[in-house]
């Protein structure tokens, strides 16, 4: 089966890549994937003619479409960037994908929520993003046919790329100051551990909208406490402020409450991911190995 991976050198990118080239391997002989992985330059979603000459050259039965401009507070200064990636560029690939008959999956976020409920969000509340790094991931969504997959998660870290994780890491290892908010609360979701379930759920060709992220939440300050406990540092160093305290402000505004309820995973019956607590420390051993 041949599988097209947009974006496939960012951190949720790389361990898709690998997370299939695992499950090809262990398929029966003759029967496992042809992994075409692309990212800018080779593939420029923005470009229309680019994107539809190259999906009808693969022919690929499946789309893992991860491209997206991540960066949240460019996003508010950079909007033609932003929608051009995430809004124009998801429908190219979805009008590509119509073409040959290919199933798309196309990885959303927690910033299409406002944060304003006292309660996880489930796959069925209506949207309200805040920031336009929320509103184009919208947008993406929309371009999605019925038959597709929409996966939203938060608060990504894994062992590619930059994040959180290194962060804190970092600020910890340099002796500078840790201080993160308090009033900002979600899910922690580890890369490696998306991408287990991201691929289960494109290989099934789930269509509709999942909810996907490690179980359990906190704060940012408490996630950076937990990184700093896992590295054997002393979480007392770490500093709780609120957003109102950030220096320099954050351009984009944030959803206070970016807690995702897993509902569609659960009421399927399906495999939810480990708690956000294991998984990081497992991450930050990796990382500091």
């Amino acid at each position: 089966m041949r599988v097209l991976v947009t974006g496939a050198r960012g951190q949720l990118g790389t361990e898709v890549i690998a997370e299939l080239e695992r499950r090809g391997a262990e398929r029966t002989r003759g029967r496992g994937f042809e992994v075409i992985a692309s990212d800018v330059p080779e593939l420029d979603i923005t470009d229309r003619d680019t994107v539809l000459s190259a999906v009808a050259t693969y022919e690929p039965a499946l789309i893992l479409h991860l491209a997206a401009f991540t960066a949240v507070d460019a996003c508010e200064t950079e909007r033609d960037l932003a929608w051009s990636v995430n809004a124009l560029g998801t429908r190219h690939v979805a009008e590509a994908a119509r073409l040959v008959g290919a199933h798309v999956t196309y990885v959303s976020t927690d910033y299409v929520f406002d944060g304003t409920l006292d309660r996880p969000y489930t796959e069925w509340d209506e949207p309200h993003p805040l920031s336009l790094y929320g509103r184009s991931k919208l947008a993406g969504e929309n371009e999605i046919d019925p038959n597709g997959l929409i996966v939203r998660t938060s608060w990504l870290v894994g062992r590619h790329g930059s994040n959180m994780a290194k962060t804190v890491l970092s600020l910890m290892a340099a002796g500078g100051p840790l201080r993160f908010v308090a009033d900002q609360r979600g899910s922690p979701t580890v890369a490696h551990d998306l991408a287990r379930t991201l691929v289960s759920l494109a290989l099934e060709r789930r269509s509709g909208l999942f909810h996907v992220t490690n179980q359990g939440t906190t704060s940012w300050f408490g996630f950076a406490c937990a990184v700093v406990e896992a590295a054997g540092g002393d979480a007392s160093q770490v500093e709780p402020i609120a957003t109102e305290d950030l220096v320099p402000p954050r351009p984009a505004p944030r959803p206070r409450n970016s807690v995702l309820d897993n509902a569609a995973l659960r009421l399927s019956g399906m495999a939810l991911l480990p708690d956000w607590r294991e998984s990081v420390a497992a991450l930050v051993a990796e990382l500091s190995a």
